[in-house]
């Protein structure tokens, strides 16, 4: 809908006729704060919603709600949806198509995996049915698979639901999208709070009760008593519309673009969100990352682009923050898996500080992590772990990322000071002047 909106502020209707499907109930809202409603944070779903589908309709975009795309005809320039509360099927025509069929949550497929009483949380709807769960439950158990993102949101917003809370993951630390030992950090948190984390757990099945609900979930060792399960094991791009019409497909199975959001090889096709891959600028290769921030980008470009304006994406750079309780986590760049992967040798600096003066009330401790390339001392990523005034930080080794700035100029940037919000040295830049040490050391 980014896309159709920016489109609708070129062009009016009588210059441009736009048409846009929704299989679901909701337009333009916030999947990312649907563990906050579920933890009781904010208010939803309204609350949760940026535009309704009569807003898009007083705009001029012909939005049908409750509708599916079921088949895209390239040749012939239409799509064949249907109605899925009267099952009537129809053609609509284009002359510019945009795919934006965002990504599918990963279900395993387990014994019980679609028993009463498991969950996903990635619409709207998929919460309202989680929290009519919570409050009809029995019992206060809940078991969360997976321990990326979401996974770690909702184990925080079932805790504050008062639910005894266990979180199972096939990794041995929680947050796979940090280095192990940064995980470890956000392990220890988590355990600190009363969350029980296990690690290198893999689940085989759900196991349930007479009833036909969920009593359990079973790992290779052990069985997790349950009266609510929460799926958090990621996403995949929804491309399969895309990959029966022949449209390019990367690596991880994400819409393939150029830096216009055109689906290469094709005139007439646009993507963006998260069924797309998208250019990681630290490693030069492409990666599929769901995120709202990109995929609110990648809709003003298109939108921009089919309206006969002019707009790119150029990449990014992997930033991303999250929380559990107090706790902030943020990475932006290359894991150390990553730089190995991409053929980088390179070095690594931890330190810990404080986010404001030490003697400052209310100074919270932060770990950070700093990765920069052996010769040249470009940096390559950065990760946080920390309590209040952390996460954010990261945002100051994204935009040297962006910039393609070694250590040695982000610990010259002048960053803002005064003790209620950093002490002299950012923490930011205390490790990136240990990674300069680190590069000299190592020689090249």
């Amino acid at each position: 809908m980014a896309a159709a909106s920016g489109a609708r502020r070129l062009r009016g209707p009588d210059e441009l006729e736009i048409v846009a499907f929704e299989r679901g109930h909701f337009t333009s809202y916030s999947a990312c704060g649907i563990p906050y409603w579920v933890g009781g944070d904010v208010d939803g779903p309204d609350e949760l919603v940026a535009r309704t589908p009569e807003q898009h309709r007083e705009r001029g975009i012909a939005l049908r709600m409750r509708t599916e795309v079921t088949e895209l005809d390239l040749e012939r320039q239409r799509v064949r949806a249907r109605d899925l509360e009267s099952g009537e099927e129809s053609w609509t025509g284009y002359d510019k198509l945009v795919l934006a069929t965002g990504a599918r949550p990963l279900r395993p497929a387990l014994p019980g995996i679609d028993a009463p009483g498991v969950h996903g949380v990635q619409t709207l709807d998929d919460g309202r049915e989680l929290l009519d769960a919570l409050a009809a439950a029995e019992g206060r158990r809940a078991v969360v698979v997976g321990a990326g993102y979401i996974g770690v949101e909702m184990a925080e917003a079932l805790l504050k639901r008062g639910y005894e809370v266990t979180v199972l993951d096939r990794g041995e630390q929680p947050m796979s999208t940090l280095d192990p030992d940064m995980g470890r950090l956000v392990r220890e948190a988590m355990d600190g709070l009363g969350i029980t984390t296990v690690g290198g757990a893999e689940v085989t099945r759900i196991l349930t009760g007479d009833d036909g609900r969920v009593r359990a979930v079973a790992t290779t060792e052990e069985e997790y008593p349950a009266d609510v399960v929460v799926l958090g094991l990621g996403v995949a791009p929804e491309t399969s519309l895309a990959r029966a019409a022949g449209l390019p497909l990367g690596e991880y199975g994400g819409l393939l673009t150029d830096l216009s959001m055109r689906v290469r090889g094709r005139e007439d096709v646009w993507a963006g969100g998260d069924c797309v891959e998208v250019l990681d600028l630290v490693s030069g290769r492409e990666r599929h990352i769901a995120l709202g921030t990109h995929a609110n980008k990648h809709g003003q470009v298109i939108g921009a682009n089919v309206a006969g304006g002019y707009g790119t994406f150029p990449g990014v750079v992997g930033t991303a923050v999250s929380k559990v309780c107090s706790l902030e986590i943020a990475r932006t760049g290359l894991r150390e898996k990553d730089a190995r992967a991409a053929g980088l040798r390179f070095v690594t600096a931890t330190v810990e500080a404080t986010s404001r003066a030490g003697y400052y009330p209310g100074a919270a401790p932060m770990t950070v992590k700093v990765l920069a390339e052996r010769r040249t001392g470009r940096l390559l990523g950065a990760q946080i772990v920390g309590r209040e005034g952390a996460a954010k930080r990261v945002d100051i080794a994204a935009v040297a990322l962006t910039a393609g700035m070694t250590v040695e100029q982000l610990v010259a940037l002048d960053l803002g000071y005064a003790p209620p919000f950093s002490p002299v040295w950012d923490p930011v830049q205390v490790a990136a002047r240990k990674a300069v040490s680190a590069v000299r050391a190592a020689g090249g």
